[in-house]
């Protein structure tokens, strides 16, 4: 980990933008959507225009009395800029925490009270329509980004206030406080310091320094309230890339975009990628000018990778598949190219960072841990969150000697490769990767834009899949697909947007569980 602790003075979110515009005042962020903070603005400004947009909104902040140490929640529509009022809390000194747009008003309830009585941004949509009464209670101050509600603070009513200094604080103190996928229960709130960010960013800044040029473009469709935006959106503007920032996914639209702007590197979801699959087949060449996909939420599947690099044209094109966690950054990398095929072995998930990240896999036994006897996969990185806020005792909980452990169960081979077989809480008895079996699945039927392995009521393992366009799965080119496969029940099909998903797009496989065993069959 030396290598993530030489000169780290911490990430410094709220000044962020200003060093990158003092860098490259002339560089711009390219957006698919308007703002609701400055719809104004429109969809391509300056880093010097979103230094100054951030600069404002602390200032609006300051005058309400949000002060060093509060704690700022946001909870909007989404958009991009959730990401710039994170940056315009951490710039007065307060602990910006984001909550995914996505949850239901009653999580966010659960997490204001675990918090504490924070101040609230949030807007007219949200309070009418999911959000219940009770946050005006629980939060210290209700600000909106926009519209109007009684009892709440409009931003636009605070227009023209006075400018204030930028707050430094120190590295080791909360600088961002992200909230877990909850694809097992209700999210924990993940503390990071500006400390924590910067050794996260390191690895990553690395790899896309030595990938692509200065000036080719870099596209993000990442969640606004991820921490993984907040380690891709500095390396962007810091190096002086052009940032294109991605709401929506739709491939009809990112098409569009991306002919207009070729990206030279792209970081999205995989399922994101899944989707985009298509663009690989697009005549006017959307993905053509991409040097590097990369990818660090979720396994990614063999297919999509092969897709993804038969649509671009350039030379030593390059797939990077990091793995990691919210809590602890990105861990271990390796990269694909054409040459490995769209049946490569999507387990291996390669080797930590020299010098930053560490790997080992603790046998659950006593037995050496190997494919067959797959043992806990632990981790040290100093990009590891500080607690759980509220929650200290599960954080303790995960932390061994120093090394924390994944929830996930896997080994390494006698080259230091990881593999990585299933989460602890997704194992299904006789079953030795569902992973993998999806993994095998995708690249044998290409009709199918998902593919869930899940317990079904009597244990047995249940593919739940979804086609591209919703058409009817064909019958005969499934059974050849799953010959030689472990035994599993009839498959289920369901629509894609039924389908239980995290703010990433992860698929919730424990609700999906018990939506099967409640509906049925009922796709």
């Amino acid at each position: 980990m030396f290598l993530q602790r030489i000169g780290n003075k911490g990430i410094r979110l709220g000044t962020l933008f200003d060093r990158a515009a003092a860098r490259h005042p002339a560089n711009f962020v390219i957006l698919d959507h308007d703002l609701d903070i400055v719809p104004e603005l429109g969809r391509r400004a300056t880093l010097t225009e979103l230094a100054g947009v951030i600069d404002d909104f602390a200032s609006r902040l300051w005058s309400v009395q949000v002060r060093p140490g509060d704690h700022v929640v946001v909870h909007k529509s989404d958009g991009f800029d959730i990401s710039l009022l994170a940056c315009a809390v951490a710039r007065i000194g307060a602990i910006p925490v984001l909550l995914s747009p996505m949850l239901d008003g009653e999580t966010v309830a659960v997490l204001l009270r675990r918090v504490g009585q924070p101040f609230l941004i949030t807007d007219q949509v949200k309070l009418e329509t999911s959000l219940p009464a009770e946050v005006l209670d629980i939060s210290r101050k209700v600000l909106l980004a926009s519209g109007e509600y009684a009892g709440t603070t409009p931003f636009a009513e605070l227009a023209g206030v006075p400018r204030v200094p930028a707050v430094t604080m120190p590295a080791d103190h909360p600088t961002l406080i992200t909230h877990t996928s909850g694809t097992t229960g209700t999210p924990k709130l993940a503390v990071h310091t500006g400390r924590s960010f910067q050794a996260r960013y390191r690895p990553q800044a690395a790899v896309v320094a030595s990938a692509v040029r200065r000036s080719e473009p870099v596209a993000v469709h990442v969640s606004f309230v991820h921490s993984r935006m907040f380690t891709a959106m500095p390396i962007s503007i810091l190096q002086g890339h052009p940032l294109i920032v991605l709401r929506d996914d739709d491939p009809e639209t990112v098409g569009d975009l991306f002919t207009q702007v070729p990206p030279g590197f792209i970081e999205a979801h995989p399922n994101t990628f899944l989707r985009w699959e298509v663009l690989a087949d697009d005549p006017r060449g959307p993905l053509a000018n991409v040097k590097y996909f990369s990818s660090t939420f979720d396994a990614i599947h063999p297919r999509t990778v092969n897709r993804l690099l038969q649509g671009t044209r350039r030379k030593g094109r390059r797939f990077a598949q990091a793995y990691g966690q919210s809590e602890v950054g990105p861990i271990a990398a390796r990269t694909y190219s054409l040459k490995d095929g769209a049946d490569f072995n999507g387990r291996c998930v390669g080797v930590p960072f020299p010098g930053m990240t560490g790997v080992r896999v603790v046998s659950r036994d006593g037995n050496p841990p190997s494919k067959e006897n797959p043992g806990f996969i632990e981790v040290r990185s100093d990009g590891r969150i500080v607690t759980y806020l509220g929650e200290h005792n599960r954080w303790e909980k995960q932390v061994n000697d120093g090394w924390w452990r994944m929830g996930d169960v896997g080994y390494r081979t006698k080259y230091g490769c990881l593999h990585l077989l299933d989460r602890e809480v997704d194992e299904i008895p006789g079953v030795q990767s569902t992973l993998e079996i999806e993994d095998k699945l995708f690249t044998r039927v290409p009709e199918l834009v998902e593919v869930i392995i899940i317990p079904g009521p009597d244990g047995t393992p249940v593919p739940v899949i979804c086609t591209r366009d919703n058409k009817p799965l064909d019958q005969v080119a499934w059974q050849s697909a799953v010959a030689g496969l472990p035994p599993m029940g009839e498959p289920v099909q369901w629509r894609q947007e039924d389908l239980p998903q995290t703010a990433t797009t992860k698929i919730k496989r424990l609700e999906l569980a018990r939506l099967l065993t409640t509906r049925g069959s009922g796709a």
